[in-house]
């Protein structure tokens, strides 16, 4: 290989690229797969643990907020550019909340544990609306390959340090017996490592693009006062919407999850509406912040846009549904930390950074739509082997063997996605639109996702494994129908 071919990989705005996608990828597992091991420790049950899947909403709803961040100039920190200093204050807002969390105790006051995950789920999804957008308009397309591949090593390193860098430290520090200062000091020493982030965006130049920002700073802070009015209701109705049907069947419970989210989005906009009408917020901000990049969306794929939205939501299902469970499984199989730390989270994400490299060199050879069938559908291939290792007897040869295949389905199933995203999205509206599809990829998942623990208790891991293979099925024919019908429109 020539070093001509490696040179997009090593320029410096590649090379800044890796260092903010490890930014990005420390923090997801620190309220994901790190934390389940911590509130497993703590004696938390595992309904309860899955449960916490739902603190990736976040990541699901940010389209709600990412208007905020294209719209407003934040004050002092603006001076640094606007992707730069929204890029800060969403890092500072990453590290005071891993700092929050490592101070509260799951065993005893698990109210504020769930405090601190949703600050940093919050705070990271916030940081991930600015950086795909960072990445979008940092380099012309013909060099969005050689950024994302280098940002998603980044972030895969990043997930290597907060999932097996923290296991490791935890079992270093001593975890048979539950110490919340083990687990105190875990997540501060990731609240460091966060600076590499902080200190790469001073070493980064803004991005040259013309932002069509309101000139008027008090109609800014109302627009930002209304989102929060809005989420106050939506947070509120959430709390008090009792369900429909009592009942401890988890597809009732999903049906009863699904309507009150979605009677608590109709709150969401009713108060928006509201404010609207009183004149709170000028209806022209409203309209372009929300409106236009959706009416772009429709506008260049009109009725195909329905048949998209849906791939997007249903393309990582398997996969999320899966990773909820995996290291309760792990630990319930009889696993040590130290192994899963070393065949999880070390070798099953270096096995990722390999599937996303061939995933990436798949979509330049055979076509983004031919990837994307093949990361389907070895996703879903590759949960039967959870049900395989569910069936036999603990053994770490195995172990390696079932992480390595399903990590390197994974890689490769999410670098081929994340180029089909940025061929999506419109240089005109790239915050709002690429938060859309990775919002629309993620909600669906996650709720599903936050019912698992429950589904394992009444029917076991092996026939919880194969049902998340299945319900990979149908994206296979939705990739078919798409690549048949739809011809993706240049930005």
């Amino acid at each position: 290989m020539s070093l001509s071919y490696l040179s997009p990989l090593l320029n410096p705005n590649s090379l800044r690229m890796f260092f903010l996608g490890f930014a990005a990828g420390l923090p997801i597992l620190l309220v994901f797969s790190t934390l389940s091991v911590w509130l497993f420790k703590a004696g938390v049950n595992r309904a309860t643990i899955t449960l916490f899947s739902w603190v990736g909403f976040a990541y699901s709803f940010k389209f709600i907020w990412t208007p905020i961040v294209d719209n407003l100039k934040l004050p002092i920190l603006g001076n640094l550019g606007h992707r730069r200093s929204w890029l800060i204050l969403s890092q500072l807002m990453i590290i005071f909340s891993l700092i929050f969390i490592s101070f509260t105790d799951p065993k005893n006051s698990l109210i504020f544990t769930i405090i601190g995950a949703i600050f940093i789920a919050f705070s990271s999804a916030t940081q991930d609306i600015v950086l795909d957008a960072f990445r979008i308009e940092s380099a012309p397309k013909i060099l969005q390959g050689a950024l994302s591949s280098m940002y998603l090593t980044g972030y895969r390193i990043g997930m290597i340090v907060a999932g097996a860098g923290s296991l490791w430290i935890a079992s270093f520090l001593g975890t048979e017996i539950y110490n919340q200062k083990v687990w105190q000091q875990v997540y501060q020493i990731m609240a460091i490592l966060m600076l590499f982030g902080v200190i790469t965006v001073f070493y980064s130049s803004e991005p040259k693009i013309k932002r069509d920002i309101e000139k008027k700073y008090n109609q800014k802070i109302k627009f930002f006062l209304a989102f929060l009015f809005s989420l106050a209701g939506f947070i509120l109705c959430y709390s008090y919407f009792k369900d429909l049907i009592n009942s401890n069947e988890p597809i009732i419970n999903f049906v009863n999850e699904f309507i009150k989210i979605f009677f608590c989005f109709i709150i969401f906009f009713i108060i928006l509406f509201l404010l609207i009408k009183i004149k709170f917020i000028n209806q022209e901000s409203v309209k372009s912040a929300y409106a236009k990049p959706v009416l772009d969306f429709l506008k260049r794929y009109g009725s195909k846009a329905t048949s998209i939205l849906l791939l997007i939501g249903l393309y990582r299902i398997s996969d999320v549904v899966l990773g909820v469970m995996a290291n309760v499984f792990y630990i319930e199989k009889g696993f040590s930390i130290s192994e899963i730390a070393t065949y999880s989270k070390f070798f099953g994400t270096i096995a990722t950074i390999v599937g996303g490299i061939i995933g990436g060199i798949a979509s330049i050879h055979l076509g983004v739509m031919r990837s994307l069938f093949i990361g389907a559908l070895i996703s879903a291939l590759s949960n039967l082997l959870f049900a395989w290792l569910a069936l036999i007897t603990a053994d770490v040869k195995i172990l390696a063997l079932v992480i390595t295949a399903d990590n390197i389905a994974s890689g490769f199933a999410g670098a081929t996605f994340i180029v089909y995203l940025s061929a999506l999205t419109s240089i005109k509206f790239t915050a709002t639109q690429y938060a859309l599809f990775s919002s629309a990829m993620l909600f669906l998942p996650k709720l599903i996702a936050g019912y698992s623990g429950g589904f394992v208790n009444l029917f076991g891991y092996p026939t919880f494994f194969v049902l998340s293979a299945i319900i990979g099925v149908p994206v296979l024919f939705l990739i078919i129908w798409i690549n048949k019908t739809v011809k993706i429109n240049k930005r």
